[in-house]
């Protein structure tokens, strides 16, 4: 059940197999049904979830009530609403199960406890922080400076295979674009 993770974190850091013990202890397996929130807009996260199965949508209600979908989670990628865990602020967020799902989760005070006792694991997840805050400066500078072609063959790279897991309209909410014009890009695409 751990193997996922395992392989994950050691891409960052190398555990004994006394401290890998240690650092898995804390977390617990949570299923998650096809269309399940994890997290809803207004609550407090509390946790970080690493995904073994399934996929996520983190998304949130723009002002006009329209879904934006921030990004995608599929196995071996985190979930969490950073701001909310972090500042303890009720969360914008909403995390939701797109398939049938499972996901080891640990509570915040578990990962702090983590960190007071494993110095290594406050470096993980400091690695883990700095690439995801890369990815969100790369997500903000395509969606302000690179046309709905590019971003959607960025999305088609940076997500193997989803296309085929979500819907059209889930990937047009990714893009910041309309169902519509997604069909028109494909079709272009298809045909060029």
């Amino acid at each position: 059940m751990f193997d996922l993770l395992l392989k994950n974190i050691s891409q960052y850091i190398n555990l004994s197999e006394d401290e890998l013990t240690q650092f898995i202890k804390p977390f617990e397996l949570k299923v998650f049904k096809k269309k399940e929130a994890v997290l809803k807009e207004g609550e407090y996260c509390l946790f970080e979830g690493f995904v073994l199965s399934g996929c996520f949508k983190i998304y949130y209600l723009n002002e006009s009530g329209f879904e934006q979908t921030l990004y995608f989670a599929v196995e071996g990628w985190w979930i969490t609403d950073i701001d909310s865990l972090i500042n303890n602020v009720p969360s914008i967020l909403n995390i939701e199960a797109l398939e049938d799902s499972e996901v080891l989760m640990i509570a915040k005070k578990d990962k702090e406890h983590l960190y007071e006792t494993m110095p290594q694991i406050e470096k993980l997840f400091r690695i883990m922080n700095q690439k995801s805050s890369v990815a969100l400066q790369r997500r903000i500078l395509s969606l302000t400076g690179k046309t709905a072609d590019k971003r959607y063959l960025e999305f088609l790279e940076k997500y193997p295979g989803l296309e085929q897991r979500i819907t059209q309209q889930q990937v047009a909410s990714y893009l910041g674009i309309t169902h519509e014009f997604l069909s028109k890009i494909r079709k272009k695409l298809l045909i060029g």
